[in-house]
């Protein structure tokens, strides 16, 4: 075990901080992606554990959010190639085990962001449910911010044309 700096102490402070202040979002996050209650758990215990080990990767103490949220995408990733696993399931099966704290408050919407292609749908689940901004979402899924902003534009022209078609 390596003694850590005084910087590196107070970086592990904040970072410790953030996780316990917002642990269901990180879950949410990693959900979103596997749709699997025991995955998304697994994937946020390796996230925090290598966001510790690897605390001194953390430059600014003001971009932990973005910083957090690149290492889940990482993990997410890792464990998708690990595990190869995942498949679509029916809805039959999906409101057999869905739990209540997984979902939006609006049916609807929620029915429609599960229909759009996951790179939409990553967007705006991080702006609008995670409230991050353009830069750091670029950040997390190292893309140029002209890309997220399209994936954002383009993402929220078929959600409201698919929550219309739902009205129809």
């Amino acid at each position: 075990m390596k003694l850590l700096s005084l910087v590196e102490r107070k970086k592990e402070k904040q970072v410790k901080k953030y996780i316990v202040e917002n642990k269901e979002s990180l879950y949410k996050f990693a959900y979103s992606y596997v749709k699997n209650e025991d995955d998304a758990l697994d994937i946020v215990h390796d996230a925090i554990c290598k966001s510790l080990t690897n605390i001194n990767t953390l430059k600014n103490l003001d971009s932990i959010k973005p910083w957090i949220y690149q290492i889940i995408s990482n993990c997410v990733i890792d464990n998708m190639r690990k595990n190869k696993k995942y498949v679509a399931i029916t809805e039959d099966l999906q409101d057999e085990y869905a739990i209540g704290y997984d979902t939006y408050e609006d049916i609807d919407l929620q029915g429609a962001l599960e229909r759009l292609p996951e790179k939409y749908r990553i967007v705006i689940i991080l702006r609008y449910f995670e409230d991050m901004k353009i830069a750091d979402i670029a950040h997390v899924l190292n893309e140029k911010e002209n890309t997220v902003k399209t994936r954002l534009y383009n993402g929220l022209s078929k959600l409201k044309i698919e929550l219309i078609e739902e009205e129809v």
